[in-house]
């Protein structure tokens, strides 16, 4: 197996990267990424072919497909405010951007594994957002990603590319970027406990999310390359839990063993209030898979995070006196 990963310097890529390398069926692994929002470092003792570039350079994609068996395609522009502020950005990078990779793909047709998002799914009442439901996305990061799943489908349809798009739900853990204005919230509510500062809730913590571990992820996708797993429907990636703003609180300060202060601020245009999937789909396509508890899922995310900062800390402060 021959592996492109778009987007494998940013958070849930290099993850991925780190378990396509224990897989023994993997020959070769290249990571294309703009770094846009990546970061190499987040690759560093991996054993992969790095290229700066960007889905968008069709030349270029071109070029790294020769001989790929396999393409995971993660690069996006993420951040439903992000699309708020700047939607064209957020269609070129998602919409055109995955066009352009299909494109790639269409003579030489490699395995492709595309990241969608549970933003399609919109505000929808039903409570566990199943595959079948209607899409209906609230923000322009919603119908990027919305695209990028249809464009998908429609090659695999009229050019016979195989094709597995999953829908994410909230995926966090180590390597998610936490202190800039669009941070998560699971890295923007540890990096503030972690700093003492009080969490930033939009709302009034009661929306719940389905929060997935990003090793659960990845041993999903890298098991969908290895079996050449293929849908002709997109792919909830979550697992049916549904944990609120202010429960995922209490479990940080069980972590931590100390309380944490609030800072209640208002709702958010764009933000979804519930969002829950329905896992069905996915157990029948990978019914081996187990995910990764929360709580444990958590604190391996403050041990990273913590790590991390201390990391900072000591190249911020520099060789001490006699070094």
């Amino acid at each position: 197996m021959r592996i492109l990963v778009t987007g494998g310097a940013g958070f849930i890529g290099a993850n991925l990267c780190r378990t396509l390398t224990t897989r023994p069926e993997v020959d070769s692994i290249t990571v294309l990424d703009d770094l846009s929002s990546g970061n190499v470092d987040n690759l560093a003792d991996v054993g992969v072919d790095f290229v700066t570039g960007s889905i968008l350079d069709r030349e270029l994609l071109a070029e790294l497909m020769a001989g790929v068996t396999h393409v995971i395609h993660l690069a996006a522009r993420p951040s439903v405010p992000r699309s708020l502020i700047d939607p064209i950005a957020s269609h070129t990078a998602n919409a055109t951007g995955t066009l352009h990779v299909l494109e790639a793909c269409r003579d030489t047709k490699p395995h492709v594994i595309l990241a969608s998002s549970s933003s399609v799914y919109g505000d929808c009442p039903e409570p566990y957002k199943h595959e079948d439901l209607p899409t209906r996305p609230l923000s322009p990061y919603g119908v990027s990603k919305l695209a990028t799943e249809a464009y998908a489908l429609a090659y695999a349809e009229s050019f016979g590319l195989p094709v597995l798009p999953f829908r994410f739900f909230n995926v966090y853990g180590p390597m998610q970027a936490a202190d800039h204005a669009y941070a998560a919230v699971i890295p923007a509510f540890v990096s503030a406990a972690l700093h003492g500062r009080p969490l930033p809730i939009y709302g009034d913590g009661n929306q719940a999310r389905d929060f997935t571990y990003v090793g659960s992820v990845t041993h999903v996708l890298a098991d969908a390359a290895v079996r050449r797993v293929t849908s002709r429907k997109p792919v909830n990636l979550a697992f049916g839990t549904r944990v609120s703003l202010l429960r995922l609180k209490d479990v940080l300060e069980t972590i931590l063993d100390r309380p944490i202060e609030t800072d209640f601020l208002p709702p958010r245009t764009g933000d979804i209030r519930e969002s829950q999937a329905s896992s069905r789909l996915l157990l029948g396509l990978f019914p081996a898979v187990r995910p990764v508890p929360l709580e444990e899922g958590l604190r391996l995310t403050v041990t990273w995070l913590e790590k991390a900062m201390n990391t900072n800390l000591r190249n911020e402060s520099g060789p001490g006196e006699g070094a």
